[in-house]
């Protein structure tokens, strides 16, 4: 995805975010609007680092479940709720810690299709909350492979970039001196050339 697209949809979840903060300032007990705050507060927590993305994904968590229990029969809400809660468990490194939130996930995509049994999206949801913590295993593993291997490789890539670079600067030190050399040159041979004229004999 290219940066202008990502910057598009953070401007277009920003507006959206506004708005539904400004419609909560008007009508607190809207759970339509609730809803649609948490999704976009999962949205823009995707742009988000640490503790950043933790935060925004706490918050969407917190206004799904006021529109729950603002109406509890509201399936579309418990399904964001199930995502919020595998955004926040994949967030977190331990497993056993993040088994909570997966298992919170499951409860509350198995409620979003008990609530629309012909949803297919929320059937699928369901399935795939039962493979999230194998997941959650491999991502972490790649992720700390990926550092170890990021940590070796950078140490390796720093060693050769100091022995590439005194090679490169004693180069550049000779060719600087020979530019010097050859511009001194040439404005010897430059100031010779405009000499003005001997004055007239007398």
């Amino acid at each position: 995805m290219d940066m202008s697209s990502d910057f598009d949809r953070i401007l277009f979840f920003e507006h959206a975010r506004q708005t539904c903060e400004s419609t909560y300032s008007l009508s607190p007990l809207d759970a339509d609007n609730l809803t649609r705050w948490g999704g976009v507060l999962l949205e823009l927590s995707q742009f988000q680092n640490g503790a950043d993305s933790k935060k925004m994904v706490q918050d969407a968590m917190d206004k799904l479940e006021e529109a729950i229990s603002i109406n509890p029969q509201k399936h579309d809400a418990f399904w964001c709720l199930g995502n919020a809660y595998t955004s926040n468990a994949f967030l977190i490194p331990d497993l056993e810690d993040a088994k909570e939130y997966f298992d919170k996930a499951a409860h509350a995509f198995e409620q979003a299709f008990e609530m629309d049994p012909t949803n297919d999206l929320y059937k699928k949801s369901v399935e795939v909350a039962a493979k999230a913590p194998e997941l959650h295993i491999e991502i972490h593993k790649r992720d700390l492979a990926q550092q170890a291997m990021a940590a070796s490789s950078s140490a390796a890539a720093s060693i050769k970039v100091a022995n590439k670079f005194k090679r490169n600067e004693l180069k550049y030190d000779i060719l600087g001196w020979v530019i010097l050399a050859v511009g001194i040159v040439a404005w010897v041979g430059l100031a010779k050339s405009n000499l003005p004229p001997p004055p007239p004999p007398r």
